[in-house]
C-alpha cells in the first residue's frame, strides 16, 4: 500500500518508497525480534553481542555509534547484558576514564549458538529475492546512509 496524498509526482514517489521501505524493514525486524526472544535476548542485545564479538572490546560510546542508539539505550542494553552475565565492562588500560565491553566465556558461547541460528533464519527470510535484487538492494541502502 502507497500513500494517499495527491501531491507532485516526485512527493508521491518518495513517500511510496519510504512507505515500503519501512513495512518492509517493520515486517522482518518483528520476526527477528520474535525469533531472539527464544534466547532470551532482545534485538539491540544481540546487535551488542555481534559487535563485541566481531570487533572485539569497544566502550560504551563506539558501541552507540556502531549501532546507531543513544548513549542512555546502550547503558540501559549493557547493565542488562552485564546483569546476565554475557558481557563485562573492564577499565581500559590507556585511558583510566574508559570502561570497554567486553564478551565472557558464556556471552561467547550464547552469541556462537545464537548466530546460526539468526542466518539460517534470514536466509529464509530473504530468499524470494535473487541475489541480483539482494545485491541492488544492499547498493541503493548504502547510497542512502551515506548520503546523510
Amino acid at each position: 500500500m502507497g500513500t494517499k496524498y495527491k501531491g507532485q509526482k516526485k512527493e508521491v514517489s518518495a513517500l511510496d518508497t519510504y512507505i515500503k521501505l519501512i513495512r518492509a524493514t517493520d515486517t522482518i525486524k518483528s520476526k527477528v525480534i520474535k525469533s531472539l526472544s527464544k534466547f532470551r535476548l532482545t534485538e539491540n542485545q544481540f546487535n551488542c553481542l555481534d559487535a563485541v564479538f566481531y570487533l572485539g572490546p569497544l566502550t560504551q560510546k563506539e558501541l552507540g555509534e556502531k549501532l546507531f542508539r543513544s548513549g542512555g539505550n546502550i547503558t540501559f542494553v549493557v547493565d542488562n547484558l552485564e546483569k546476565n552475565r554475557l558481557v563485562k565492562r573492564i577499565r581500559d588500560e590507556n585511558d583510566r576514564r574508559k570502561f570497554l565491553v567486553h564478551l565472557t566465556q558464556k556471552g561467547e558461547k550464547l552469541y556462537k549458538k545464537v548466530f546460526p541460528y539468526q542466518l539460517k533464519f534470514l536466509v529464509e527470510e530473504l530468499k524470494s529475492i535473487t541475489e541480483k535484487d539482494k545485491k541492488e538492494l544492499q547498493r541503493i541502502c548504502k547510497k542512502i546512509g551515506l548520503k546523510n
